[in-house]
């Protein structure tokens, strides 16, 4: 069943088009991340979604009801604040109970919400402190609660880890996805960290200059990139000018291309490069090592490029400055607006349009 709906929403502010025809679809119980690079419209479509920010034109849906000219208190939402907002003249308590107080319910009800929200977040020992006496990630924990504390239909969260430092952000995000599962609340969340949108996120819609450039589970997004902005967005990429340089890629309309480090094959020797491939392998200087825990990160140069992929701990170790064999399996090519996956010759009979 879906709980929210975006139908054609466009957004200017003077001649700076935030919202360009955006159109989607979040089904109930689902966790979203929205995003994108600074700019990119997620935020303003976040804040449209909460009646802070009113669309040009387009309908906004929640729960199936239009809520376009509704004011944000009586749309049903809940909004996590980067910054926490937190009101540091009250306790813990208070500030969990600060919507359910505006509500107008009574102290049972509100004692047992805030009691209930204090366990759930893990601070029930804490309700009687102030912010200051929390820690960041306590501090977040305490601002989700309170934005769930009025059982609100939907969920918004903008940039909910900006705030934090790295070590616990990474705590916070299993924690916060496994608590928003375990209620079962529609949730959208702002973020530029791919990384937080794919360990986070059910599923991720990606925007560029106020647009949906490609919706769709994590996975999904970064093995199959619909769009140049896409492949060149996600993971960590290398652009090549023109990748008919290299051996075994045929000539399209347009020759620039993307390489991620799952693409390459590196060896210290040819001999570890299986027979088929060695009419197509490309020879190279590494240029740096660097140990990545299970792995050891090879920038290696290759026909003027700076290349990067991994080798297991067990291979033969390679330095800068040494030789060292690749084959690059594939290529992202881009076809006009479409991206377009070129396998090696070595390996295929024709390359496919995703």
């Amino acid at each position: 069943m879906l709980e929210v709906q975006l139908k054609n929403i466009n957004k200017h502010f003077g001649n700076f088009k935030a919202s360009d025809n955006v159109s989607f679809e979040v089904e109930r119980g689902k966790l979203i991340g929205l995003l994108g690079p600074s700019g990119s419209g997620k935020t303003t479509i976040l804040r449209m979604i909460a009646g802070l920010e009113t669309p040009d034109s387009g309908g906004i849906f929640i729960g199936g009801k239009r809520v376009n000219d509704l004011p944000p208190g009586k749309r049903g939402i809940g909004f996590l604040f980067q910054s926490y907002a937190l009101f540091k003249h009250m306790t813990v308590f208070d500030n969990i109970a600060f919507g359910l107080t505006v509500q107008k319910k009574s102290a049972a009800e509100i004692k047992a919400r805030v009691e209930e929200l204090a366990e759930l977040i893990g601070l029930k020992d804490f309700i009687n402190r102030y912010p200051m006496q929390l820690s960041g990630g306590q501090r977040q924990r305490v601002a989700f609660a309170r934005a769930l504390a009025p059982n609100p239909e939907l969920l918004l969260l903008d940039e909910p880890f900006a705030a934090i430092d790295a070590k616990v952000r990474q705590e916070l995000r299993s924690w916060l996805k496994h608590t928003i599962h375990k209620l079962g609340i529609t949730s959208i969340f702002v973020t530029h960290d791919q990384d937080e949108a794919v360990e986070v996120a059910d599923e991720i819609i990606i925007t560029n200059h106020g647009r949906i450039e490609q919706a769709g589970v994590p996975v999904e997004i970064y093995q199959s990139p619909k769009t140049p902005f896409v492949a060149k967005f996600i993971g960590e990429s290398v652009q090549i000018p023109d990748y008919t340089i290299f051996k075994g890629f045929d000539s399209y309309e347009r020759h620039e291309g993307i390489l991620r480090p799952e693409f390459l094959e590196i060896a210290a020797n040819i001999n570890e490069m299986p027979q088929p491939m060695s009419v197509t392998i490309e020879k190279g200087i590494v240029q740096g090592t660097y140990f990545r825990g299970s792995t050891i990160q090879i920038d290696i140069e290759v026909k003027g490029h700076i290349l990067r992929g991994f080798r297991g701990l067990e291979q033969a170790p390679l330095r800068e400055g040494d030789e060292a064999f690749v084959f690059i399996h594939k290529i992202y090519g881009f076809d006009g607006d479409k991206t377009r996956v070129i396998e090696n010759a070595a390996k295929r009979n024709e390359s496919v349009i995703i």
